[in-house]
């Protein structure tokens, strides 16, 4: 590869050459034509201002003459990338060229200013193109003279060495000498340039960067309003030039930053720490300077006060400094979250092949921006083709939307994938109904509260359930089935991480797992909520009232969440009353029933385990023991077996586990629960 970018940079080189010698013959006439060339550097002679006003009159006549075609490259050149093409790579200089939309005039800049680190030669050239020998380094001027064959070429190449062109915006080149004058600039190579150009190595998309930039992308179809386009249009026209776009989350402002920009025809920038110097390369690109606010200090910069050029702002909430709004023409819209008919219509645009159901069913399930949705197309494409299966892309939407929205946690959350369905759970068929109703309903919710207008007649979104009952009977479990059957994550929300002493602190913690949850699309459980969600006392002492404060915070964040939230408490009555009328599901566990306990027993063991025919599951379910106890004990029993080396789990091993649960509970195990077996219990060392 090496070889052939060097052959490469040969023949431009070559081509360079000529322009090279052109350029010094055009300064040697220059300088036959004075009678004393040796005192240019110390005055301006008579004669010699004659010679500059010619030339002047000459370069002002023909600036508005077009310029030059562009040149057909050598066929040496073409033969190159043939040769390139065949061996499956492409020339250094040609993927530069495509990464940052490079002209050729351009790409020979750059090959001026790369070419003294091949030769020291070539700076006393410069110098004598520039007619200064304390002038040897590339410059704008240089680079000016020697490629632009007319005035309107040279002013186009001095155009595109500004601070504005490409060359220098992305750091290809970087100028140094910032007191000079622009066109007396010294220029340079960005880091790794030239050796990326020599074949040596390197990723092109790591040489260069613009901050500003932001890359075009098709916006959601819901941001397409009526509105938003007549603002773009207004922007385009002048007839305001500051737009405030409201109401956004964060993942969701980009899009509707780029939708305001392709309404109004322009380019799209973004702020960053050097507000004039985005400004001003804003203005040079004809560009809207796009300005998250979130966050943002009160007062704006005074460039952004001063200046013409259009603002697009964006934030959760409005951001409007009275000066900025005086100072400029300022309009602004409030764009509400995607409702399931315009998210439908996302998922559709992502995935058309995706059957309508499937459609339906993952617009109700994730609220996703625009970004995540173009995200999760892209992995799923990915999967798609490194599977080697044939398996359509369908198959990979599901997994590639747990790798785009899961993992975004911190320590007050636990991040638990669901792995048992249905049929591991054992309840009364009521319950069991109702678990099953929960996942109905939030599927459903989307479209009766946004199609059927039922939004309108509640207060809360999404769907709250409360699942009441002893410890041990079903709860926790019956969260992971629910957030299972919906192809979710679920967050387990760690209380004790999460309330503090201090004043605000347990607000501040809870938004942020809110944020969390809504950030990953999961299910949010409280588990043994009654400390954070407990009833509101008298007001007896300050921080009773603050106490108080934290649940009515907590009240309205829950009207306030769409997504899913699973409550559990050891008794319902512990919840306060308010909370309680807020839930669309209260579901009681109540303890196994002896046929529940023989099921559970059945599937405490897993079908791998050695289990011996003695272990008679009819006498255990005559226990009275919770489903978490049931797995408890039979853990220990396989312990149990596996410390003294048995081949299998024996009853005896089962009832000595079953007789640590009874100590871990404080409850007392009586020989005669277990029937003929009640010996097993002596032997164990518990009676």
């Amino acid at each position: 590869m090496s070889a052939v970018a060097v052959e490469h940079l040969r023949v431009r080189w070559a081509e360079l050459h000529q322009a090279l010698r052109v350029a010094v013959a055009a300064q040697a006439r220059a300088a036959a034509a004075l009678t004393r060339p040796d005192l240019t550097p110390f005055c301006v002679t008579d004669e010699q201002v004659d010679a500059l006003l010619d030339r002047v009159d000459a370069f002002t006549e023909a600036m508005t003459e077009p310029a030059s075609p562009a040149r057909a490259d050598p066929e040496s050149e073409q033969q190159l990338r043939r040769l390139a093409a065949a061996r499956g790579v492409t020339l250094p200089l040609d993927a530069l060229a495509t990464r940052y939309g490079l002209s050729r005039v351009e790409q020979d800049a750059l090959l001026l200013v790369a070419a003294p680190e091949l030769d020291p030669g070539y700076e006393r050239v410069y110098a004598y193109v520039v007619d200064n020998l304390n002038r040897r380094a590339p410059c704008v001027e240089l680079l000016v003279t020697v490629l632009g064959e007319t005035p309107a070429d040279r002013l186009a190449l001095r155009r595109a060495l500004g601070a504005a062109g490409r060359l220098r915006r992305y750091g290809l080149l970087r100028a140094y000498g910032e007191a000079a004058a622009e066109p007396a600039r010294e220029l340079a190579l960005g880091d790794g340039v030239f050796e990326y150009l020599m074949g040596w190595g390197g990723d092109v998309g790591t040489l260069g960067e613009d901050p500003g930039e932001v890359a075009a992308a098709a916006a959601p179809g819901y941001l397409e309003s009526d509105r938003l386009t007549r603002l773009g249009q207004a922007l385009h026209a002048g007839d305001v030039d500051v737009v405030g776009l409201w109401g956004l989350t964060a993942d969701s402002q980009p899009d509707a930053a780029q939708a305001l920009a392709a309404a109004a025809g322009r380019p799209l920038r973004r702020v960053g720490a050097d507000v004039l110097h985005d400004l001003r390369t804003a203005a040079a690109l004809d560009a809207i300077l796009w300005i998250p606010t979130d966050g943002r200090a009160a007062q704006p910069d005074e460039a952004l006060v001063r200046s013409g050029v259009p603002l697009c702002l964006t934030g959760t909430t409005p951001w409007r400094p009275p000066r900025l709004l005086a100072a400029r023409t300022y309009a602004e819209l409030t764009i509400p979250a995607p409702g399931f008919p315009e998210r439908r219509a996302m998922w559709s645009s992502a995935f058309p092949v995706l059957d309508p159901e499937v459609l339906t069913d993952l617009a109700a399930r994730y609220r996703m921006t625009g970004g995540e949705l173009r995200a999760v197309a892209s992995v799923a494409d990915a999967d798609a083709r490194l599977s080697g299966n044939g398996h359509p892309i369908t198959d990979h939407v599901e997994p590639a939307i747990a790798t785009v929205t899961r993992g975004r946690r911190s320590g007050a959350v636990q991040s638990i994938i669901p792995r048992r369905g249905l049929a591991d759970l054992v309840l009364p068929e009521a319950q069991l109904s109702q678990i099953g109703e929960i996942a109905s309903a939030f599927r459903a919710w989307p479209r009766i509260a946004e199609s059927w207008g039922f939004a309108r007649k509640s207060a809360t979104g999404g769907v709250k359930a409360l699942f009441t009952g002893e410890p041990g009977t079903g709860k926790t479990m019956s969260a992971e089935v629910v957030t299972g059957m919906l192809g979710l994550e679920l967050l387990k929300v760690d209380l004790a991480q999460v309330v503090s002493k201090w004043v605000g602190e347990t607000e501040k913690n809870m938004e942020e797992v809110f944020r969390q949850a809504e950030d990953s699309h999961a299910v949010v459980l409280f588990d043994e909520a009654d400390a954070l969600f407990g009833k509101r006392g008298e007001v007896k002492q300050g921080t009773d009232r603050y106490a108080n404060l934290e649940v009515g915070y907590l009240l309205q964040r829950l009207e306030a969440s769409d997504g899913l939230i699973i409550l559990t408490s050891n008794l319902k009555e512990n919840i306060d009353p308010a909370f309680t009328r807020r839930f669309h599901f209260v579901v009681h566990f109540p303890r196994p029933s002896l046929a529940e306990r023989r099921r559970l027993w059945q599937l405490a063991f897993p079908p791998e385990a050695p289990l011996s025919p003695d272990v008679d599951v009819d006498v255990l379910a005559r226990l009275d023991m919770t489903g978490a106890g049931i797995a408890s004990a039979a853990r220990t029993a396989a312990l149990a077996a596996a410390d003294s080396s048995s081949a299998s789990i024996s009853m005896r091993h089962v009832v000595r586990g079953v007789s640590r649960q009874f100590q871990r509970e404080a409850r007392l195990f009586r020989p005669a629960e277990l029937g003929r077996y009640a010996g097993l219990l002596a032997e164990n060392g518990s009676a």
